[in-house]
């Protein structure tokens, strides 16, 4: 299953990233989590070094172009593909085991895998878009088929800057973090509109709750879409500031509230039927609108409508 954590900045979806990937992490399936945020901290939360961090995807989107693109004949090069290129016979489809992404994007912390975008570089200050990063996952994401018990987390840019490209749509389960405020309220309330077209699993997590009153406020602002509340944690606190950590210095409650979270997602019905028709829908939208004009061919071409999404090919024994 493919998990976001999205909502409004500061509202903690990094910490609840976080926490979730280390909780699921422990159930014995194999993790992957994806710091997919401008501000890159989810290494940090999860006690790694900069310097232990892996190679940024986003660094090396050009490599992971041309090794996804395998041998589809309906990619004429590396250079042709874009974000949401979808994938077709002949492209390489990958699991979380892949050793292309496992060797050199990923580092093993807190019993999962980690993977980064990586941060603006002074060469793009000005003159880069971050999207053009968060395209390397949305690519990985669109050739990944993931297996039974197999989880990738991803901690997604704040509000509605998700909505900046089709990586919405790439999840089984999107929780949206929201503190008891207006501001994390309306941040809900865009996603909710902006992903109601396109049937996307939201639910929302309430976040740093100190009383009764701030569930009540959420309950009364988001209704039935309110799955959980996180209360306010001194033990988080003290993780966020580099103190030892572990899920048991966790209250009691918030350990429940990531037993309902994976409960929710283990409850959502895989459709390959809607992530292949999304994936078609966005790279024509995004062919028409301006990747035509970038490549100077029909982008449209790519696509194989023979392809069936969810299928990865075996090797014949022997």
């Amino acid at each position: 299953m493919r998990v976001a954590f999205v909502g409004k900045g500061g509202s903690g979806k990094t910490t609840l990233s976080s926490l979730f990937a280390r909780y699921v992490a422990r159930q014995g399936g194999p993790v992957v989590a994806i710091d997919a945020d401008i501000n890159q901290h989810l290494g940090l939360v999860l006690g790694l070094d900069p310097a232990a961090l892996p190679e940024p995807l986003g660094v090396h989107i050009g490599e992971i172009k041309e090794y996804l693109r395998g041998e589809n004949p309906l990619i004429a090069s590396a250079g042709s593909m874009v974000k949401t290129t979808p994938p077709g016979r002949g492209s390489r489809l990958v699991g979380l085991d892949d050793p292309f992404f496992a060797d050199r994007f990923t580092t093993a912390v807190q019993g999962f895998g980690l993977m980064v975008t990586g941060p603006f570089s002074e060469d793009d200050l000005g003159v880069a878009c971050y999207h053009s990063k968060v395209g390397a996952v949305e690519l990985f994401l669109n050739h990944l088929v993931d297996g039974r018990d197999e989880y990738v987390i991803v901690d997604m840019t704040a509000g509605g800057d998700s909505f900046a490209s089709g990586m919405f749509t790439r999840f089984d389960m999107t929780f949206l973090v929201a503190e008891p405020t207006r501001q994390g309220v309306s941040v809900y309330r865009q996603y909710r509109d902006h992903a109601r077209d396109f049937d996307v699993p939201i639910t929302v997590v309430g976040n740093k709750v100190h009383s009764a009153a701030d569930v009540a406020f959420l309950q009364e602002q988001v209704g039935e879409d309110l799955l959980v509340c996180l209360e306010h944690s001194p033990a988080v606190r003290a993780m966020e500031q580099g103190r030892a950590f572990t899920l048991e210095d966790l209250e009691p409650a918030n350990r429940q509230a990531l037993v309902t979270l994976l409960a929710r997602v283990q409850a959502q019905e895989k459709d390959w039927e809607r992530f292949g028709r999304q994936t078609i829908e966005f790279h024509v939208r995004n062919a028409e609108a301006w990747a035509n004009r970038a490549t100077g061919e029909d982008l449209r071409k790519q696509i194989d409508h023979g392809f069936v999404f969810g299928e990865r090919p075996t090797v014949p024994a022997g």
